[in-house]
Parts: structure tokens; sequence; C-alpha cells
């Protein structure tokens, strides 16, 4: 149950437990202090988790308590956990925005699109913010391990993301790798045994009289200082017993002696309170109405459950609750397998009386031997609720135990698929692995096999299997089986197989570039709209000369301009693919940031992950590195909050371009090579050869483009054709160059984008006449000066400074050098800053250093500044930022005070229109 308790009195020290209460206080000071944390408390059973928690909730005078159990029976009800928390706290449900108001309201079992777990998590740090606001909170949740899979989750960026709130959260769980893996990065407490000296103290205290130190000493070493063990066996146990040089020669098993030592008083109790026992044993949710309901369905009706109360079995309250979880578990094990089942039964049938179809459905589970189909069915019913609500963990692990109860078949085949795509949802990769290698795929039908290998792709993405090599095919067959089943479908499988294809780059050999080109448009001819439109604007692409290829592909770009929220989710990331072809800059950046726009008001964490990434691949092409880098901590910060590894993908382009040693970055290509993703190991090349062009290494950057510009491969190699016409031109391959320069000058015209525009201007220059370069060199930096281009512009005016300076006339060239250093130095570009700085001492200047960090802003607080900075609210750019309004205060008191400044109004005049498109 959730309750609102009123502050108690302190309770008295727990024995032997001083350094783990401290502990606790000092969060709950924190908490007072507005400073949120939380703390995760694991150990064996009996070990004093809950103890421990009972005593910080009883102590702390002025907090609001909240108390939240974890049941068994409630670990597939999606969100179940955080329901009760919801009502609990529903007076602050209207201080949220409304994104996390409809996430929660949905996932409490509201009409409404399924939502992002991690959008109920902000939503319910939201709530714990605004009730902390008004007196601290402290938040206990026991038996976390029993938690349903969602209400872990949201709980889980709850604990990561408390920062400037009064808010406490405190979790005690049995240790469970994969509770402790959902909650990493918080902050953990192990219970172990306690130690001789206190432990013998509490066994004194429980046998009433003294127990000598070398008999005490013994009993601890075989309990492991277990206090449950302590306590109870020291009651079952006399001191003669105690002291006999037998009982304890080995450990005890402390586990199965509690629990027989438990059943033997629940076997003490008469027949009908034996069977009443089993009843509450059977149903973890202590539901009283329930259980009584299912005990006059047994005969039991006359039974109150007073006697196993009196007896210290169960706490007769609001909830049917037993006094230790193995007491429950004694008395559940201690009964025969038919005993069980028609208790469980009994408990199906009330649960469907009193209209609790999910419990109805669990019980029944619990009461079957063998397929069923009909109770396979209903599991399937609520796991397609718990779909609904967004709870994809819990569909997957309900559809698990429908195939369970499904006789062999393509019935049972096609839920243990359904189960593994929503695993995938859930970002459960081994479970959906596991899940797909019990499908007999012989039994599926066209759909469910176009279904299955979809899922089998998105695993080896996730999972980074070499499998990835062969992903652009396998798309292509789950396309060819959704044909005539499923446009839709078919359409999503092709454009995802371009996508795949354009990761794995040139590694991928599975299916040619032809083969793919021709099914693409296949596929555009299946139906209108933008799938159709995007397709074929690929597959014009693959299979015309360019020039053809432009009005479809413009074409796609002005039906993503026309899409909404919920289909940028889809198509966006394809955007980039399609801007790039362009060479349109302003169309691929317009499309990321609405896309990203759009995956933040959703609340779809895993795409804005992605998103993240190509804003920072992006911006390392068409903006700067210092913007490509704000992207990537943002991606990061997202990942900490997510609790996934924050370093496990990198931009390795942008490590080239930070200056990271170039042993370490082809270290990583290669790695990234060995697995399939080419696009990594190329963007990675490309971005060495960059770092030998600015110092001065043309010879070993037209070494390492020429394999690439050699095998082109769509729209990623000509993006690297300036870069092999300097080099080229500069390690004396003239003829090459020219060639190159020409192709950029193609690509211009049919484009006419300034991107292309201007690298074709300045690529000529370099292969141009003395007397024919300088209006090159002045119609690229006239082409490049409007746009967010700015490295691009700021090489245009470097190689024209060198030219300049070659011409003998340094005063030109000084003023082209010192524009080229503010752009490299405001971009973060420190090679061709170096470069930039060389260039101006060879003209007699002496130029200054690189600037220093400046205003010192981390990359949160650079976040929330730029986001107030246009206009948003607290509130606004807390769900932007998965923080809290409070949080987003916080950081904005420190943004204020580092940039000296008072107001919101001066803020936006610093962020609001930053040069070369800095912002976001």
């Amino acid at each position: 149950m959730t309750d609102v308790v009123p502050p108690g009195p302190a309770a008295g020290p727990l024995v032997g437990r001083d350094t783990e209460q401290q502990l606790v206080a000092a969060l709950l000071r924190s908490a007072r202090d507005r400073r949120g944390a939380a703390l995760l408390v694991t150990g064996d059973a009996g070990i004093g988790k809950t103890a421990l928690m009972e005593a910080a909730v009883a102590g702390p005078i002025g907090f609001q308590v909240l108390r939240l159990n974890g049941y068994e029976a409630e670990s597939t009800m999606p969100f179940a956990a955080v329901h009760r928390l919801v009502i609990a706290l529903r007076e602050h449900v209207g201080t949220l925005p409304r994104r996390q108001q409809t996430a929660l309201s949905v996932a409490c079992g509201e009409d409404g699109p399924p939502p992002d777990r991690f959008l109920v998590g902000l939503g319910v740090l939201g709530l714990l913010a605004a009730a902390g606001s008004v007196q601290p909170v402290v938040c206990a949740v026991d038996d976390a391990h029993l938690l349903d899979a969602e209400s872990l989750d949201a709980l889980a960026v709850v604990a990561r993301r408390l920062e400037a709130e009064s808010v406490a959260l405190l979790l005690a769980a049995r240790d469970d790798p994969a509770v402790t893996g959902r909650l990493a990065g918080v902050g953990s407490l192990r219970l172990t045994g306690l130690p001789a000296e206190p432990a013998a103290r509490l066994l004194a205290s429980v046998l009433g009289t003294p127990v000598d130190p070398v008999t005490a000493a013994r009993i601890v070493e075989a309990t492991g200082g277990n206090p449950l063990a302590l306590v109870d066996l020291a009651n079952e146990l006399t001191v003669r017993e105690l002291t006999g040089t037998g009982v304890f020669d080995e450990p005890v098993p402390v586990g199965r002696r509690l629990e027989a030592f438990y059943l033997r008083q629940v076997r003490r109790a008469a027949a009908d309170l034996q069977r009443w026992l089993l009843l509450a044993a059977a149903d973890p949710t202590g539901d009283v109405a329930l259980i009584r309901a299912a005990a006059a369905r047994l005969g039991l009706a006359h039974v109150a459950g007073d006697e196993p109360d009196a007896a210290g079995l169960v706490e007769l309250g609001a909830t049917v609750r037993f006094r230790h979880p193995l007491v429950r578990s004694a008395t559940y094990a201690g009964a025969t397998g038919p005993e069980r089942r028609r208790t469980h039964q009994a408990l199906s049938a009330a649960a469907d009386g009193l209209a609790l179809a999910e419990l109805a459905a669990w019980h029944a589970a619990k009461a079957t031997v063998g397929p069923d189909a009909d109770v396979a069915d209903r599991l399937e019913a609520v796991a397609n609720r718990a779909g609904q609500r967004g709870g994809f963990r819990s569909r997957a692990s309900l559809l698990t135990q429908a195939s369970g109860l499904t006789p062999p078949g393509p019935v049972k085949d096609g839920r243990l698929v359904m189960a593994a795509e929503a695993a995938m949802t859930a970002g459960a990769a081994g479970l959906a692995d596991s899940l797909m290698g019990e499908v007999d795929e012989a039994t599926l039908d066209p759909a469910g096999r176009g279904r299955l290998i979809t899922v089998r792709v998105n695993h080896a993405f996730l999972t980074a299997d070499p499998t990835v090599l062969r992903s652009p095919a396998d798309m292509i067959a789950a396309a060819g089986a959704f044909h005539g089943l499923d446009p839709a479908a078919e359409q999503h499988a092709l454009i995802k197989a371009f996508g795949h294809a354009v990761t794995v780059d040139r590694l991928g050999t599975a299916v040619p570039l032809t083969e793919l080109g021709h099914r693409l448009m296949a596929g555009a001819a299946l139906r209108d709209g933008v799938a159709g439109t995007i397709l074929r604007a690929l597959g014009t692409y693959v299979l015309r000369p360019y020039p053809e290829a432009v009005p479809a592909l413009r074409a796609a770009v002005a039906a993503l301009d026309g899409t909404g929220p919920a289909d940028l989710l889809r198509f966006g990331p394809i955007g980039v693919a399609v801007t790039a072809a362009l060479w349109d800059e302003t169309a691929m950046r317009r499309c990321l940031q609405r896309t990203e726009a759009a995956a933040r008001d959703l609340g779809s964490v895993y795409l804005l992950d992605s998103i993240l990434w190509l804003r920072s691949l992006s911006a390392l092409r068409t903006e700067t590195p210092r913007a490509a880098q704000r992207h990537a901590d943002q991606a990061r910060e997202l990942r900490r909050a997510m609790g996934n590894d924050a370093g496990s993908i990198v931009n390795v382009a942008l490590l080239t371009w930070s200056g990271h040693p170039r042993s370490q970055v082809e270290a990583i290509i290669e790695q990234a090579r060995a697995t399939g993703f080419g696009a990594v190991y190329a963007s990675g090349v490309g971005a060495l050869a960059a770092q030998d062009l600015a110092a001065g290494h043309y010879r070993a950057a037209y070494v390492r483009l020429k394999p690439l510009v050699d095998e082109p491969f769509l729209q990623a190699t000509p993006l690297d054709y300036p870069d092999f016409v300097e080099a080229a031109a500069r390690a004396g391959q003239v003829a090459q160059a020219e060639a190159f320069a020409t192709r950029l000058e193609a690509f211009a015209s049919a484009s006419g984008a300034a991107w292309a525009r201007g690298v074709a201007h300045r690529s000529r220059a370099l292969v141009s006449a003395d007397e024919l370069a300088e209006a090159h060199y002045t119609a690229a930096i006239a082409t490049f000066a409007p746009t967010v281009l700015a490295i691009e512009l700021g090489r245009a005016h470097l190689l024209y400074g060198e030219w300049l300076r070659r011409m003998r006339r340094r005063k030109d060239a000084r003023e082209q050098l010192r524009r080229a250093l503010v752009l490299f130095d405001d971009g973060d570009a420190p090679a061709f800053a170096q470069r930039a700085r060389g260039e101006l001492e060879a003209t007699g200047e002496r130029p200054a250093g690189p600037a220093g960090a400046g205003h010192g802003l981390t990359p949160q607080e650079m976040a929330v500044a730029r986001l107030a900075a246009t206009g948003n609210t607290n509130a606004e750019v807390g769900a932007m930022l998965f923080i809290s309004a409070n949080t987003v205060d916080y950081h904005l008191r420190k943004v204020f005070q580092k940039l000296a400044i008072t107001s919101r109004r001066q803020l936006a005049a610093r962020f609001g229109d930053t040069a070369h498109g800095d912002a976001s």
C-alpha cells in the first residue's frame, strides 16, 4: 500500500546499525536542505532492510512520509506502484506540464497513446518535487525487487534525477542483479550480518539471559549475524540447545531453517486457519476484500484471520501483511501442488467478481498445469492492455507466460514474436534474444516472419552483433514478407533497409546497391504518403544520375517539413541522409531540430538519444566541433538519466577534432569496422584526414581518403571530396584534384545549395591559376558567410589567407587569417586554429593564445541556459531535459552567478542569437 502518514516519534537505534542509520540520516538532512538524493539498500532476507527503513521513516520530524511496497502479483501490472504513488500525491498533478500529466494518466489506466516510461518517471519526479516544495518528503519503497518493471524504471529515473528537490528516496530490495542493474548510478548500501558484539547483545536481549561469549560467537558465525535468524531461532532454541556441542557444528542454512520454523508455527493452527493462511500467502497484494471473497468460495467465510494475527504470523489492517516474507513463502511452499492450484482458482474467480482482470489472469495462470488456451488468451488480453499503458516489459512477461500455456503451433510462436518485440521496445535485449530462440519459424505466417526478422535486426544493432552486416538484406527480406499484407510495414522496412545500408557502409555486401534501389522504387509505388515520397527519393538517388535525383530529394524534404511530431519520430532520422544528399545544411538542421523537439515533447527517450548523436555528427560537418560536443554532452547526460553507460557510444570523429590521441581513435574505428559499423569507420578516417590537413600532412590525408573516394558510397563520400581536393592538390596530384573539383561543381549546379557551392568554389580555387584563384576564394567566403557553416567558412578564410601570403600581400593575408582564427577558436577546432596562428606568425604578426574556458558553464547548465533564453518556462525546460523545475531553477541561479547577469532578458541577449548556429 501507499500511505501518507504523519511523522512519528523517533525510533530507537537499531542494534549494530549505527553507521547505516547515520548514512540514512545524512540523506534526510540533505533532503531537508533541498539537495535530493536516493539510496538503494540491498541484502539477504532477514538482514534488516525493512527495519532500517522503518527506523528512518519513524524519525524525521516535519517530513511527509510515503510508504510503497512491491507485490509479486503486481509484478506484471505496468505502473501499478506508480499508480499508488500518484494517488497519494494527486493534489500536485495539476502542477505538472501537460505531457507529464497525460503520461501519468495513461500509465494509471486512462485512454491515450502509450507513454514512454522515462516520461512517466519524470512525472513522478515532478510530483515528488512539488510535494517537497510544501514539506520535505521521504519516500520509502520496500521489496523493490517485487515492483512491476515499469514502476521500477520510473523510480530509477527519479533516483538518478534528484538534485535540487526536498526529497529523499529510499529503496530496499533483495540481492538481485536485475534490480541493481536497473538502478545503476544510484547510491547503494548492502547490509551484511551483524558483527559479533552487537549480535551477541541482540541475542541476549531476546533470550532474556546472558549467553557466554564463546557460544554467542559460534551462534553469530553459524547464522551469519542475520538479525531475523538470531531473533526467531533464539526463540525456538533453549539456552541449553544453543550451548550444546553439536547444534552449530556447521553453518545454519538461515532461510531454510527459518522457513521450517515458521511452517511449524503455521501447522499448529487449525485446518481452516491453515487454508486461510494459504489464501493470504497465494495473493501477495494483501487485498482484504479479495481474500474474503476467495475464502467464501472455499467455505472459509467464518475465518477472520484473528488467530494467525494473534500468533504473530500476519498483521491485519487495511491489508493483510505477513510478519516477514519468509513466513509467507513457508506457508505457500508447505502446501501441496493441488492445494495451491485450488487456492489460486478461488482467488482468480474472486478477482473476476471484483473486476480485477489482471489479477484474475495472474491467478488463473498459477492455477493451470499444462497448455490452457483460455487462460493463455486471458493473459494475452492483459498483455495488450499493458502495452496500451506503455508497459512493454510487462507485456513481454505476460506474453511469455501466455506462450507457455499455448499448445505448439503458430499461435504459440506468434506470441513469442510479440513478446520479443515488446522486450526490444523495453530495451530488454537479453530477454528478446531468449524469446527469439524459442520460436519455430516454420509455423509463422509471412507477416510473423517479417516481424521476427525485424526484431533480430534491431537486436543486432542494440548489441553490436556482427550480423548487422547483413541487416540491409534482412530488412529487404522483412519487406518481402509484409508484401501484399501490410503496405505501411513494407515501406517502413525498406526505409530501414536504406538506413542500415548507410550504417554498414561499404562493409555491407549482402545486397548490391542497385538491387536496393530497385526495391526502394517498388516500395514507393505501394501507396502515396511521406514514406512513399522518401522511398522514391532514395531509390532515384541510388539508381539515377544526381541531377535527376535532386527534384525527388527536394520533394522528400518538403514531405518531411510537412509532417507532424508523431511522423517525425518515424521519418526524422532518415531525413539526415536525404538532406546530406542535397548538401542542404539548413534543411538538415531544421529536420533534426524538429525531430529532437518531437522526441522531447512526446517523451521518446530512446529516439532522443539517437537524435542527439545524429545532431552531434551533423554539427561536426555543418556547424562547429563546439556545437557537436554540446549535443554529445546532452546525449551523455540523457544516458546517465536512463541508467546506461554514458561512454558506451562516442562520436569518434569528434574525438579526433578534439585532439584525442590518434592511436586511440584508430583503435576505435578499427573495432567499429570489425563489428560491421562501416559508417563509423569512414567518418573516423575522414576526421583523421581533416586533422592531417590542419597539420600540413597532405600526403597522409591523401592516402587516407583515396580508398574512400575510389569507392564512393551513397551520400556520405561526396562530403569528403573537398578534403580530398585539398589533399591531392597539395600532395602534387593535381589532375585528381581537378577531377574532383569538377564533380563538386556538378553537385553545386544540380543542388544549388550554399554548402555545395561554397566547397566547389573553395576547391576550384585550389586548382586554379593565380589570376583565377582569388575570385573563387572570395566567392566561397561570400557563399559561406550567411550560413551556419562556421568551420567551412574558417577554412575558406585560411586558404585564402595562405594564398595571399604567397602572393606577398601580407596585410590582406593577416585580415583573412585573423578571421579564420576567430572562427576556429570560437568553434573549438584547435588543430586548424594552430595552423592559422602559424600562418599569422609567418606574416610577422604575433597572435594571442587561444581563449580560455569563458563562461565555465557545465553541459547541463549550458543546456538549461539556452532553453531558458528562448522563452521556455522552468517547467518546460525541465520537461525537455528530463529534470524537475526545481533543478532548472537551481541551474539557472548558477548560470546567472557565473555570467554575472540578473535577468532572463540578459540571458536571452547572451544566448538567443549565437553566430553561425552554435545555439540549439
